[in-house]
């Protein structure tokens, strides 16, 4: 096996004049080099619904580590020699660091002339969106509804302008993949979220049939969204096609921080409302920092353009959002995508609303939120939690209806809500049970620590009558295994679960139909239990039953699934919501009024999972996202300076250690069993990410009457809120 190396661009944004490996080639040790010049015969860039990213550079860098060249050597200390030997000759251009210079007048474009070529998928009522709409704009999704003159009906109209920070996803496995491409066969061992989709996109960069393409996913030590879509892949196997030999590429933690982050945004929020509360029209504009490449960006940009309305009743809705290209990192999904961004806007500006109105926060969302099976929009489906129900758990939990006025102190609430499940997602499913009643679950969903293989393994026994512990989960495997549109938006346990439930149901009508007729009676006389059957007060054993037939070599039953969202043209997303993951935050916080450092003495944090197949896996999920949602919130922020980032390693980037934590910390997992998945289940491990900094930042404006709209919620942001406060002095 050989191991790969990458050199990447030191500029935010340059021309590419030459680029001369000559002398790296030459190098022993090496194997195989790749620059431009060895892309012919490829359709060599990837992404998901812009097909704007190269192997390596062809034309222009477009943001500090875009990858120029790339060679495969027999350990990684060669690989960085023959690095250091590649000679590129660069013509620097203006940088566009962030939205508002890529938005300018006159702005250099980081596409000019002919754009990459992209599709817009279809939507539903009142939802549309467009490929490069404008300069540095790769995509703008748009969603109306309700009528416009409402406005004139507002006897309150309040507009806000909100900063949402740029995060790394931080998983700790780094992306990294091995790729064996020999005898016109590419097979590779690889971190990722989407296997299926993924071997869609490298049969097409490599000009060749899908089931030439073999995804092996083993266990991925985290993704959070980042895994998905083509990251080491395409210079791996391109490495093993010319050396003729495996090849590894692993990313250190550095060059990670250069592959992908979450988008930071910039969301103006514009809310009218009657003298009462009652909420009437929302209008809001979200600016999408996509960085150098488009990525997984139109597909954010249609859910935070979607979320931002929150589970709140209006008569009218108008969001537009944009994703704008800047010479930074390439952004893409970061669990609870677009729900981050949309959430921290909406329930900010609804606790400022309240003050402004001298209304307590809570008061103003009770009477303005949807109710159980209230539909999120027109030819949505119905909201699948009973919000209030939520909301009050939460607030009894925080002691909010009973907090007395103590000097810099305050508590703050906020809801988090997003689609679930996909937006026509796929999943397909098989169980098979072998004659000693050990089952196998074969799906495409990756387990990446979420405990998606206990829950779907608990599904199958469920439904057979086993023990969990005669029930595995097979590797995925895209040659054998059942085809998955891939593990994101919470959707395991309700898409592929919902298909691993009708296939173990599929394998129990098998074995009672074969049961019955052994026994002279119907399939419905009889029950499923530990491998064997009851008839009456009678447990039959399946095992003789099976050899008496098959012989000793025994037999196997199996049963597949599949499950799907239908389509309607009526559901703005083309297809309704398979279920609404929610999650409830509460914060207590004290503010240091001399230092601006905000201390979190509580947080709960608490999401709806219709109900747990595992509850210690939902509690970790759920407690996980949280501490994610307060990473964000206080300490977590890619800080750029001219296109530069300045703390892209672990040690610089500042996320939540265990001295950190709040000294009270409470979850809470509902199961209100309104969910669409196997026995009432919901997806979980995203909602309780998505309200916490906004709840945090109401509990910061409860405590000192400072409002801070730009995360993270450092102390000197808190400090300059608490100066620029009414009769404070500079």
């Amino acid at each position: 096996m050989l191991h790969a190396k990458v050199l990447r661009s030191p500029h935010p944004h340059a021309r590419l004049l030459t680029v001369d490996a000559t002398r790296a080639r030459q190098l022993p040790g090496v194997h195989a080099v790749i620059t431009r010049d060895d892309l012919g015969g490829l359709d060599a860039v990837f992404g998901y619904f812009i097909k704007d990213q190269p192997i390596v550079a062809t034309d222009k860098v477009r943001h500090i580590g875009d990858p120029v060249a790339a060679v495969a050597a027999e350990d990684e200390a060669t690989a960085l020699a023959a690095l250091a030997l590649i000679e590129v000759e660069y013509e620097v251009l203006a940088a566009v660091p962030d939205v508002e210079s890529a938005l300018a007048a006159g702005a250099p474009e980081l596409f000019s002339g002919r754009k990459p070529r992209g599709v817009v998928p279809p939507y539903g009522t009142g939802a549309s969106a467009e490929l490069w709409p404008r300069p540095n704009v790769c995509y703008e999704f748009r969603y109306e509804t309700g009528p416009d003159a409402v406005w004139a009906g507002c006897d309150h109209v309040f507009e806000d302008t909100f900063v949402f920070s740029r995060m790394n996803h931080f998983h700790l496995e780094p992306f990294v993949t091995v790729a064996d491409a020999r005898g016109g066969r590419i097979e590779v061992w690889t971190s990722t979220q989407n296997p299926f989709p993924l071997r869609k996109e490298i049969a097409r960069v490599f000009r060749t049939e899908e089931s030439a393409v073999r995804v092996n996913v083993p266990f991925v030590g985290g993704g959070f969204g980042a895994k998905h879509n083509c990251k080491t892949e395409p210079v791996a196997i391109l490495l093993s096609q010319l050396a003729g030999r495996p090849v590894r590429y692993c990313l250190t933690t550095e060059e990670g921080f250069l592959t992908l982050s979450q988008h930071s945004a910039v969301m103006t929020v514009k809310t009218g409302l009657r003298a009462d509360g009652t909420f009437v029209a929302r209008e809001s504009t979200v600016l999408l920092d996509a960085g150098g490449y488009t990525d997984g960006s139109p597909l954010v940009a249609e859910k935070a353009g979607y979320r931002i309305p929150g589970p709140y009743r209006w008569e009218h809705v108008r969001s537009s959002c944009a994703c704008v290209m800047t010479s930074t990192t390439p952004a893409g999904p970061f669990r609870g995508f677009g729900a981050t961004q949309a959430t921290w806007a909406s329930e900010s500006q609804i606790d400022m609303i309240a003050r402004r109105l001298g209304m307590d926060p809570y008061e103003l969302r009770v009477r303005n939120l949807k109710a159980l099976g209230e539909p999120f929009m027109p030819g949505e489906s119905g909201i699948d939690s009973d919000l209030v129900e939520g909301l009050d758990l939460v607030a009894a939990e925080l002691g909010y209806h009973e907090r007395g006025t103590r000097p810099n102190r305050g508590m703050g609430l906020a809801i988090g809500f997003k689609d679930g499940g996909g937006v026509n997602k796929p999943a397909q499913a098989r169980v098979k049970i072998n004659a000693t009643g050990h089952v196998f679950v074969s799906a495409g969903s990756v387990e990446i620590g979420q405990g998606i293989s206990t829950a779907l393994c608990l599904v199958a026994a469920e439904v057979l009558g086993l023990p969990p512990e005669r029930v595995s989960y097979a590797a995925v495997d895209t040659d054998t295994s059942p085809f998955d549109q891939g593990t994101n938006a919470s959707s395991g346990m309700t898409v592929t679960g919902r298909a691993v439930q009708l296939a173990a149901e599929q394998a129990r009508d098998r074995i009672l139909e074969f049961a019955a007729g052994r026994l002279g009676c119907e399939p419905a006389d009889l029950e499923l239990v530990d491998w064997g059957v009851r008839q009456g007060r009678t447990v039959h054993p399946l095992p003789p039953m099976i050899a008496q037939v098959f012989g000793g070599t025994g037999y196997e039953f199996s049963g597949d699934g599949f499950f799907k969202a239908p389509n309607s043209p009526e559901a703005p997303l083309d297809a309704p919501c398979v279920f609404w993951e929610i999650g409830w935050a509460g914060a207590e916080v004290e503010v240091d009024p001399d230092t601006g450092a905000v201390t979190v003495l509580k947080l709960v944090a608490s999401g709806d999972v219709g109900r747990a197949a595992n509850r210690l896996v939902v509690r970790g999920q759920e407690e996980g996202a949280a501490v994610m949602g307060y990473g964000q919130a206080l300490f977590e922020e890619m800080r750029f300076e001219d296109g530069v980032l300045v703390n892209g390693e672990a040690l610089d980037y500042r996320v939540p250690m265990a001295e950190d934590l709040p000294a009270s910390f409470v979850s809470v997992s509902q199961e209100q069993r309104h969910g669409p998945g196997p026995f009432g289940s919901k997806g979980a491990g995203e909602g309780t990410l998505v309200p916490v900094a906004a709840a945090i930042a109401n509990a910061v404006h409860d405590a000192t009457g400072a409002r801070i709209t730009t995360l993270p919620l450092t102390p000197e942001r808190v400090h300059r809120a608490l100066r620029e406060l009414p009769g404070q002095s500079s």
